[in-house]
């Protein structure tokens, strides 16, 4: 049984993904349609990306995946399949595809080219969903388009090596549910220059000289109750995407607050890590 994801800025009130999904049962018997997200920030190529890129791995090979973001079609913003890792994401040429494929070069593109195609407000209906079954059924991608190779590159929101390799620069580039603010620095980047060396990574007025593996790495065991780290204290970890990330331990957004609003970060913000 094919299956088809959907991540989109949607939200859950309006119609959209009902009618998607109605389109997709119509058209095939034997689907499964799961969603990835629908809560993405409106027109957030990043977050979206980000959602995606450490989601779709756990997907058996073949999935296809929908992204419902930024996808009114114009000259600068085109239709496209892309085949990469096994998978098949069908979106607009804004960049999220090549922020997924970062790292993995795709086996083929082809921009979408289907006669008569009702142009629409609503074109991941019209036109994403027509491709997705096609796939579903077993469709080569070469009837639904053309080989296309530029995709949209957003390299300028890509962390900075300054100071003769003393210094990352990155970005906030996601807050999640419990307002753990996510970096664009992975480790990979991080043990490449920092060479054994100690660190301060900086955040706004706070500055954290060491990086976890996991939340409660702060809590040091030894110690009594009364004199641990614990609830309420800012940490620094790799989470299991292996981005830089901030986070207050034990944390609530709508109550006592997260690293995001504690430490006053919104998405584009500055986190660096200097090297001593």
């Amino acid at each position: 049984m094919a299956i088809i994801t959907l991540t989109t800025d949607y939200g859950h009130k309006d119609h959209f993904v009902g009618a998607i999904k109605g389109a997709i049962y119509s058209a095939l018997n034997d689907i499964r349609i799961v969603d990835i997200s629908h809560d993405i920030s409106p027109f957030n190529i990043h977050e979206c990306a980000y959602i995606l890129k450490n989601s779709y791995k756990n997907f058996p090979s073949g999935t296809i995946h929908i992204i419902g973001i930024d996808a009114e079609k114009t000259i600068e913003n085109q239709h496209i399949v892309v085949l990469v890792d096994g998978h098949y994401f069908i979106g607009a040429n804004n960049g999220v595809i090549c922020l997924i494929t970062s790292e993995i070069k795709p086996d083929k593109i082809v921009e979408i080219q289907i006669p008569n195609t009702v142009q629409s407000s609503f074109q991941e209906l019209d036109v994403f969903v027509t491709v997705a079954c096609h796939i579903a059924r077993g469709g080569v991608l070469d009837v639904i388009g053309k080989p296309y190779s530029a995709l949209k590159d957003l390299k300028e929101f890509s962390p900075r090596i300054t100071d003769n390799g003393n210094t990352i620069i990155g970005s906030v580039i996601y807050i999640d549910n419990y307002g753990n603010v996510v970096s664009n620095i992975q480790k990979s980047l991080f043990e490449a220059y920092r060479k054994g060396r100690p660190y301060e990574l900086v955040a706004r007025n706070k500055k954290i000289n060491k990086i976890h593996q996991k939340y409660s790495d702060i809590i040091n065991f030894d110690l009594e109750k009364n004199q641990r780290k614990g609830p309420g204290d800012l940490l620094a970890l790799f989470n299991s995407s292996d981005y830089i990330e901030l986070a207050i331990y034990k944390s609530d957004l709508n109550t006592v607050g997260g690293a995001s609003t504690l430490l006053g970060l919104d998405f584009r913000d500055t986190i660096m890590v200097h090297f001593l």
